[in-house]
């Protein structure tokens, strides 16, 4: 491939934007019978909730302490008003049933779905997410668990027929969709330039594995405590080869100015693996995001897109260094 220019690849300043969505619920607009019924499932009444502005779902998310003194993160969404987030949540409450205790993932309390609402109570996690430009110190920490999350994860504790497809992929089909073709050039003339090629590392991708993958592991589903890491939000979990989740992660740290691959050679998951398996999954991974991002109409979240655009950047970034 040709090193010809591309200007949005280049820019120093491409950075990981706000990870903040726009439509996130607050709980004083919860239902009476909602509120009620997370009461009930919790087994004291709710005396102060915090409302949560981070992240993209549509739905609740709150810190709330209870009257016996314990506290709780509870996530919910409606059926009716946010269809997709309510069957994420659905399939997050599936997944994290199964999840074993040794995944650094927060405990699920318990949940209910009357059929409109669904409602997760897990664990208050006291912790924060990762500073974005990446710290060193939190970085290496954030890998170390990466790695013990996969030999924990593998093979999967999750059947397939629980989870979805991997969001992965796009790049194969931008090339036969003009109209999206040409919204992707705009984001990475490079990409758009080099259809064909990057389309051939999609289609002849090796995803074999048992390992079970986050399959959305970013700096916005992490939370640090004084000791620990926890990976939050597993409505995205697939089952593929152990290296997913810690290329996803590398390839949105170049966006911190962070050299991924120096990352990926010094890291257990992926610094013996075959250099076209890395290439593959940074394909799969930009494809996706930027034909998602190409596609969405006027009422998508702006923040959605733009935070979609950038990791797709990053990724297409890292791909075009290696190739």
């Amino acid at each position: 491939m040709t090193r010809d220019s591309d200007e949005r690849l280049t820019v120093p300043d491409l950075s990981m934007p706000e990870a903040t969505g726009s439509r996130r619920m607050d709980w004083a607009a919860l239902p009476r019978e909602v509120t009620a019924g997370i009461e009930q499932l919790l087994g004291s009444p709710v005396t102060h909730a915090i409302s949560q502005s981070g992240g993209f779902s549509e739905g609740l998310a709150a810190r709330v302490r209870l009257g016996n003194g314990k506290r709780a993160f509870i996530k919910a969404a409606s059926s009716l008003t946010a269809p997709a987030e309510a069957d994420f949540h659905r399939r997050e409450i599936a997944v994290s049933e199964r999840l074993p205790r040794e995944v650094p993932a927060p405990r699920l309390l318990d949940s209910y779905d009357d059929g409109t609402w669904v409602v997760l109570a897990f664990e208050e996690i006291p912790g924060q997410l990762p500073a974005q430009p990446w710290q060193r110190e939190e970085l290496r920490r954030v890998l170390t668990t990466v790695t013990q999350m996969a030999d924990v994860l593998t093979p999967s504790p999750v059947e397939r027929a629980i989870l979805a497809k991997p969001r992965l992929g796009g790049l194969t089909a931008m090339a036969d969709d003009a109209a999206v073709r040409g919204k992707v050039e705009e984001l990475s003339p490079w990409a758009a330039h080099h259809v064909d090629e990057l389309a051939a590392l999609e289609e002849n991708a090796s995803l074999d594995g048992v390992t079970l993958l986050h399959g959305d592991l970013y700096p916005f589903n992490i939370m640090l405590t004084a000791d620990r890491v926890f990976v939050v939000d597993w409505p995205h979990a697939w089952i593929g080869p152990r290296h997913g989740d810690a290329v996803t992660l590398m390839s949105s740290a170049s966006l911190s100015g962070v050299d991924p691959q120096s990352l990926a050679g010094n890291h257990p998951l992926t610094r013996d693996l075959d250099p076209v398996r890395i290439n593959e999954v940074l394909a799969l991974h930009a494809g996706f995001l930027l034909r998602t991002a190409a596609e969405a109409g006027p009422d998508a979240d702006p923040h959605i897109v733009a935070m979609m655009t950038a990791l797709g950047l990053g990724s297409l970034r890292w791909l075009r260094k290696r190739l």
